[in-house]
């Protein structure tokens, strides 16, 4: 009887600490990492510190977008990272410039040129994605492992392994500004970050507010059940595979213009980033639960906790060691949070108030009011 009362409390609106601490558990890793970090190194906690991590966070940031928006359907990217390094390749290659032999010339395409054909490259590996998993019944794992070396091997293939350097471009060739998105800052903060918070705010509105969120959210819950309520269920599949080839297009054309080179190994394991910062920020990997802001505070937890190790001196391999250990937990936590949410909707749906149930009736027969609501769950 006691603890039926204390249920109900809770359930009335009583202060529940754990669920507090474990939804929120990247905004609290976050802090703690701030505080910890701050207390370890002066040079920490600074704002020049923080607007430099945020421009490397940025990177991450983007392919956490994209990855959420397939993990909400249920599915998985794992090309994202060779999607990064091959674009960014490609940029390059349209940055260094373009011989027609057959013409005898060499064109020298302008940046916002270069921007969409990267993109468009993107766009292009998420199709070949979303078609194998939409409608040659691939699983998801299989083909973006198959698109990873693909994308991979021609990104070595364009530079015979070596590195496009000099993306500055030149004044009379008419290519210059590529640099601009890695060095330049707008309002003191690097334009990388902006690109980060365009991406997030529309990625944001269009799954809160539109059909197409929807869409996503019912495909990854129950995916036969959103097409028989005339969800296009395959359309989704593809497109949000498509949005993450742009994203990590994107974060390749963020990546090269900081470095202002282009290397076909950029990108190397980044897609585990990303899953991490999605997995950090409370989305399910079965898909249907998750949002944009988690993600982001969970590609920042990332950041942040790399860019910490770094610069109190860890060995690169034990950053690998912790952000292995960071993923590990993150994914424990979320069995925990939606595993209990699981049992306790079980147990609701098990307990009926009516008296057919606790007159013995069993529950598949039919008759009792409590089968509907168990079937529909």
């Amino acid at each position: 009887m006691s603890n039926h009362s204390h249920t109900a409390r809770r359930q009335g609106g009583g202060f529940d600490l754990g669920r507090m601490l474990l939804e929120g558990r990247a905004f609290f890793a976050l802090i703690a990492i701030i505080v910890i970090f701050s207390l370890l190194s002066p040079v920490y906690f600074s704002t020049g510190n923080f607007l430099t991590m945020s421009s490397h966070v940025a990177i991450f940031g983007l392919l956490s977008i994209g990855m959420l928006l397939v993990i909400l359907t249920g599915g998985i990217d794992l090309s994202v990272g060779s999607t990064l390094g091959l674009c960014g390749v490609v940029a390059g290659f349209l940055m260094q410039g373009v011989t027609l032999d057959a013409f005898g010339v060499t064109l020298y395409p302008p940046v916002w040129v270069v921007v969409i054909l990267t993109c468009a490259v993107g766009a292009f590996i998420g199709a070949i994605n979303g078609v194998l998993i939409a409608y040659f019944k691939v699983p998801a794992f299989v083909a973006t492992l198959g698109l990873l070396y693909v994308a991979r091997g021609v990104a070595l293939l364009m530079t015979d392994g070596l590195t496009y350097n000099n993306l500055g471009g030149d004044p009379a060739l008419g290519n210059t500004g590529f640099d601009w998105l890695g060095f330049n800052r707008l309002f003191g903060v690097p334009v990388g970050v902006w690109v980060l918070a365009i991406v997030a705010v529309v990625t944001l509105l269009a799954l809160a507010r539109t059909p197409f969120g929807r869409w996503v959210y019912s495909t990854g819950g129950n995916a036969r059940a959103a097409e028989l309520s005339g969800v296009p269920v395959k359309r989704v599949q593809v497109s949000v595979y498509v949005l993450s080839g742009i994203c990590a297009a994107i974060a390749g054309l963020v990546l090269s213009s900081q470095l202002t080179s282009a290397g076909p190994t950029a990108g190397t394991t980044y897609e585990l980033t990303a899953i991490a910062g999605v997995v950090i920020g409370g989305a399910a990997l079965t898909g249907g639960r998750g949002g944009v802001r988690g993600t982001l505070l969970g590609a920042f937890v990332i950041g942040f906790l790399s860019d910490g190790l770094v610069i109190i001196g860890v060995s690169s391999y034990w950053q690998t060691v912790f952000t292995g250990a960071v993923i590990v937990l993150a994914v424990l936590l979320n069995s925990i949070q939606y595993g209990g949410r699981r049992k306790k909707a079980a147990q609701t749906s098990a307990t009926p108030s009516s008296p057919a149930a606790s007159s013995g009736q069993a529950p598949g027969d039919g008759k009792s009011p409590a089968a509907k609501p168990a079937t529909q769950h």
